[in-house]
């Protein structure tokens, strides 16, 4: 937002130098032109003057001495010519024959001035030749022609142009200040109020609210942001009290409870067997249930953390993890009569590898509990992403089965009597979601189901 601002008030202000600075520089070099021209046409009067005295009286020699010494001085060709063209004085190696002499001889004679055209520029280097008649109306009797240098003219217009773009810079300079000021002013606490509101989507507490600054409309803004955001953390606090407390307090009740169903074991008679066995299975699955609820309240906590400030770990090698995970895994798949094999691969991710090791813990868990007879797991680079894939060789799920895989307490219907919460994928989502990743599930060929996690190449900047 700020670089869009200060590009329209930028782009303002460079319109408002040049709106001025555009005349001003044309100005000067009109007006430097001018005074050009109106010096040398003094000095193109006042030889004509002494030429048409020479002329009456005869004598010439002021005129050559005035001329010459004009010449000598500013070092400006002249030329006078009489009535019949023939030169009465010529200096500075310029000549009455050459044409374009000539051309301005012959319009003086027909009593017509000629001025040079065009504007002196800071680049013009050559010279200019301006003529006069001698004597007036009739009475033309010769003709003046001057060629004036034109560098002295075009050093004063580089200098006058060099001091209006200085001026026009230091116009443009403080323009650009000031609209870095004002753009700090308003957007600072914009910058404040977007991190403050993306901590608070994370599910935590923005540091000691927004301070408010920047216009008064703004300052309104922030200041109701504030109020929400106490409102909503008084909220979540509460939340995560509650859950803790829960935990707390279901965590007694149910040891106890084990404890004496557990005395109790020795001392009923065998027709209760079924029942007592259907008791501890279905505390077995509260205490699951709570210990998952649990992680996955870490696991949301975690992920919003992250989210906002994009700290991630030194990362891990995924296939060190994988490897790892595979061999703690595989007493309990060849128990369940499954093969489990790590397919070779390669790629660094950028979570810790102990949320890699519990993220393939939970994948693995659920091949080997709902696959068929073989689970494989690998891992490869795709672009600036690592794709940890795990795959298996089951009946897999329908198209509306894989669209509700992965939400909290899903189960396909044939899978009721698993062991299970139903809230592994969801805690595997919120732990890969942190570092910027997803999980995929798509239909295996020719059967089965295949689960991918999609992290984020260490180093790639993303998360």
């Amino acid at each position: 937002m700020r670089a869009r601002v200060l590009t329209v008030v930028l782009a303002f202000a460079l319109l408002a130098v040049a709106g001025f600075a555009g005349p001003l520089l044309t100005l000067t070099a009109v007006q430097r032109t001018g005074q050009l021209v109106a010096a040398r046409s003094a000095d193109l009067d006042r030889f004509a003057t002494l030429a048409e005295q020479a002329a009456r009286s005869g004598d010439f020699g002021t005129l050559d001495a005035e001329v010459e010494r004009y010449t000598a001085l500013y070092g400006e060709a002249v030329v006078v010519v009489d009535a019949r063209r023939a030169p009465v004085v010529e200096t500075g190696g310029m000549r009455a024959s050459d044409p374009a002499v000539a051309r301005l001889v012959d319009a003086a004679l027909r009593s017509q001035l000629r001025y040079p055209e065009g504007t002196v520029r800071p680049w013009s280097r050559a010279d200019v030749l301006l003529s006069r008649p001698v004597g007036t109306g009739t009475r033309v009797s010769g003709a003046v022609v001057l060629r004036a240098s034109v560098r002295a003219a075009a050093d004063d217009v580089a200098l006058r142009w060099a001091l209006v773009l200085a001026g026009a810079g230091v116009f443009a300079g403080a323009c650009v200040l000031l609209a870095r000021r004002a753009t700090q002013w308003v957007v600072r606490p914009l910058h404040r109020l977007d991190r403050a509101v993306g901590t608070l989507a994370a599910g935590l507490p923005p540091e000691r609210g927004v301070r408010a600054g920047g216009p008064p409309e703004l300052r309104q803004v922030v200041e109701g942001f504030n109020r929400m955001a106490d409102t909503v953390t008084t909220a979540l606090a509460q939340q995560r009290r509650l859950v803790a407390d829960t935990s707390h307090q279901l965590r007694n009740p149910l040891a106890a409870l084990r404890l004496r169903i557990d005395s109790l074991q020795g001392r009923l008679p065998e027709s209760a067997g079924r029942t007592y066995a259907g008791v501890t299975s279905e505390l077995e699955r509260m205490e699951r249930l709570l210990d998952d609820l649990m992680t996955l309240a870490d696991a949301e906590h975690r992920a919003g953390e992250l989210a906002v400030t994009r700290r991630q770990g030194g990362g891990c090698e995924a296939r060190a993890v994988i490897e790892a995970q595979v061999e703690v895994w595989r007493p309990v798949a060849e128990e369940a009569g499954v093969s489990l094999v790590c397919v070779p691969g390669e790629g660094a991710v950028v979570c810790s590898g102990d949320e890699l090791a519990q993220v393939v813990d939970i994948l693995v868990d659920n091949a080997i509990k709902y696959g068929g007879g073989l689970v494989e797991v690998g891992c490869g680079v795709v672009g600036a992403e690592v794709v940890v894939e795990v795959r298996d060789d089951g009946a897999g799920l329908s198209e509306a089965e894989l669209a509700c895989a992965g939400g909290r307490f899903w189960r396909a219907e044939r899978h009721r009597g698993v062991r299970g919460s139903g809230l592994g994928l969801a805690i595997a989502e919120r732990l890969v979601a942190g570092h910027g990743g997803r999980i995929e599930f798509v239909a295996g060929e020719p059967r089965g189901l295949v689960v991918r996690v999609v992290l984020p190449v260490r180093g790639s900047g993303a998360g």
